[in-house]
């Protein structure tokens, strides 16, 4: 009841309490797809709150043939970085910068938890992610557990939850996970972040004179 209570309470909605059903084209897809050349990983994204503690969302990036974030019912969004049913592609490291900022702010800090897995296990979680489709209200948490408890080789490390800082715990006793926390001073009205991280429209010169 208290992560349900603190998710409706986020403010203009922090990402895990939005819902869309987006779907970006293969052509929009394979114009901003980045290939990263760091070995195959997961990282888990989970979003707290500085005083409270409480969880507010949870988000899994996966890097292997391509690195891509699936952002169950997130608000985050970028032209470049093309979405079709909460999976996010195109993630340069500029792009997992601006989502790291996007959800750090003076009340909330991000926590990432990053494991080493093989190029088949990237693949079969990102088969995985991009058959799942568009998420509902407050099921970020759910689904990225759901996603993970699904792959053969993790079997027996995830139960079923609706809580990211649950999820954050039992993702933390993989083996090799390294943990960092980002914290930012940025107000908690976000909106600002979005404008900021939109690309500038091209300055176009008259010609002949006009």
């Amino acid at each position: 009841m208290r992560l349900l209570l603190v998710c409706l309470m986020l403010p203009l909605a922090l990402a895990g309490c939005g819902a869309d059903h987006i779907y970006a084209s293969d052509a929009q897809i394979a114009k901003y797809r980045y290939v990263s050349d760091e070995p195959p990983s997961m990282t888990l994204f989970t979003v707290i709150g500085v005083t409270s503690g409480a969880g507010g969302h949870s988000a899994l990036m996966i890097n292997g043939r391509e690195r891509i974030i699936f952002d169950p019912a997130g608000t985050w969004n970028h032209p470049w970085a093309p979405e079709r049913n909460d999976v996010h592609y195109g993630i340069t490291e500029k792009m997992r910068k601006f989502y790291i900022d996007y959800h750090s702010r003076k009340s909330w800090y991000v926590r990432t938890q990053k494991v080493p897995i093989t190029m088949a296990q990237a693949d079969q979680l990102m088969a995985r992610v991009e058959s799942n489709g568009s998420v509902g209200k407050m099921l970020c948490a759910d689904s990225v557990s759901s996603v993970l408890r699904d792959m053969p080789w993790l079997k027996g490390k995830f139960s079923f939850t609706f809580s990211p800082l649950k999820l954050s715990r039992q993702f933390g006793e993989l083996p090799g996970v390294v943990t960092k926390e980002i914290h930012d001073n940025d107000p908690d009205d976000n909106s600002g972040v979005l404008m900021i991280q939109q690309p500038k429209p091209k300055q176009v010169t008259p010609m002949g004179g006009y």
